[in-house]
């Protein structure tokens, strides 16, 4: 009975329900306290939207989590953003880290790759995995904080902007329940990586 199609249609819809009302207080806190959003918490959402390499990232963590299946769809997506908070007060505080763009360059090509090879490593080694990746995330977001930027704020804004790219990556990871889905699924691991590639040549060409 555990592996009845309707029973895991329902339990997949039941996992990004429970997805976006874990980012739901998130959004209502972003809210609070109108005059402080233009100071930092659009500048946090900026900063992963329009960075490629962060995009392309943090929609992997969705599509892989999608892939995986409950309780992957939630909890990669959660640990994600918790972990690149932490990531974020490194940067802020300007503890070196050494290679950060090229570890996020490399998180693209490892994401897409376990993408395309449909891996299915067990959850705490997945979740170690996107955890290690988060924190150079998180630490460029941490680094580029405008001076003038409120720091709750812009944090809120990289992390619910990162939350609703991985809600995106599970609406695509839902293709998965179908053959042909799977197929895409795995094509766009693969370009997901090709991306990643680009961006670390760019990095070592430079």
């Amino acid at each position: 009975m555990s592996g009845h199609p309707g029973m895991k249609r329902a339990q997949s819809e039941r996992s990004v329900a429970a997805l976006f009302l874990l980012f739901y207080p998130l959004l209502a806190f972003a809210h609070i306290g109108q005059g402080d959003i233009g100071g930092g918490f659009l500048a946090g959402v900026a900063h992963p939207v329009f960075g490629l390499d962060h995009v392309v990232a943090m929609v992997a963590v969705g599509i892989w989590g999608a892939q995986l299946g409950a309780p992957a769809i939630w909890a990669l997506p959660v640990t994600f953003p918790l972990v690149m908070a932490m990531g974020g007060i490194l940067g802020g505080l300007g503890v070196p880290i050494p290679g950060i763009e090229i570890g996020i360059a490399v998180s693209a090509i490892a994401l897409g790759s376990l993408i395309l090879f449909a891996a299915r490593p067990p959850l705490w080694l997945a979740a170690i995995v996107v955890g290690v990746f988060a924190i150079f995330h998180g630490y460029a977001h941490g680094a580029e904080l405008p001076e003038s930027a409120n720091v709750i704020s812009y944090a809120v804004g990289f992390v619910v902007a990162t939350g609703t790219l991985h809600a995106f990556g599970i609406l695509l990871g839902v293709a998965n329940r179908w053959r042909k889905g799977a197929q895409a699924l795995r094509v766009g691991g693969a370009l997901i990586a090709a991306c990643g590639i680009y961006f670390l040549s760019g990095h070592l060409a430079g």
